[in-house]
């Protein structure tokens, strides 16, 4: 899990707490320390300090929502009121710890996320040398990392949750488009020719003649 506190003498505390309850903890003061802690590491839940020196971690957790992001997020804050608790759950927290917090409960709060996070945590389809993370909407070919624009992940996720299998044309127009892209507009076709020269050689998606596309390692 991650803890994000700009306290230190709180953060060391609570890190100690969880370790000591067989939590494996990774620290950091502030978001853009979180931020790329969360880029390098999948973690079954992360704890929020809600007021940082970096700025307001509902915020950058409501982006983090935008994103795809679906770590359980657990806030740490003073901030009491009803209000404040609403603000937290709708940019996109799952749990809300008022501070002073008795630290049994907070590592009672945690393993329940960490709980969650095992039974609904989206899959990582790998490809051959590809891996596509669903989680944190990243895509790496050969362990490189590769930019993709939101509509082309959403095709590359759909075919690979379906790998070896074909798609059709309608159904990746359905899923990827709003209701209105017309079936017959090669929009698709430009796509995939996109995704095609991003994912590099050898190709990985394959076109089946009068169906749509398929995402395999080869084309037989």
């Amino acid at each position: 899990m991650l803890l994000v506190e700009d306290d230190d003498n709180l953060r060391f505390g609570v890190a100690a707490a969880l370790r000591a309850a067989g939590l494996a903890v990774d620290e950091a003061a502030d978001l853009p320390r979180a931020d790329e802690a969360l880029f390098v590491t999948s973690y079954d839940c992360a704890v929020f300090d809600r007021m940082l020196p970096s700025g307001d971690a509902a915020a950058y957790v409501e982006e983090m929502r935008r994103g795809g992001s679906a770590v359980p997020v657990l806030f740490l804050t003073a901030r009491d009121s009803v209000t404040d608790r609403v603000e937290g759950f709708a940019s996109g927290g799952d749990d809300y710890l008022v501070k002073p917090f008795a630290v049994p409960e907070l590592v009672a709060r945690v393993r329940s996320l960490c709980r969650r996070a095992a039974t609904v945590r989206p899959p990582v389809h790998r490809i051959g040398d590809l891996e596509v993370d669903t989680a944190r909407r990243r895509v790496r070919r050969a362990g490189v990392l590769l930019a993709l624009t939101s509509r082309e992940f959403a095709v590359l996720e759909m075919l690979a949750a379906r790998s070896d299998q074909a798609v059709s044309r309608a159904e990746l127009l359905e899923s990827c488009w709003d209701e209105m892209a017309e079936p017959q507009s090669n929009v698709l076709d430009v796509l995939v020719s996109q995704l095609r020269r991003k994912l590099g050689e050898p190709p990985l998606i394959h076109t089946v003649r009068g169906v749509g596309y398929r995402l395999a390692r080869d084309d037989l």
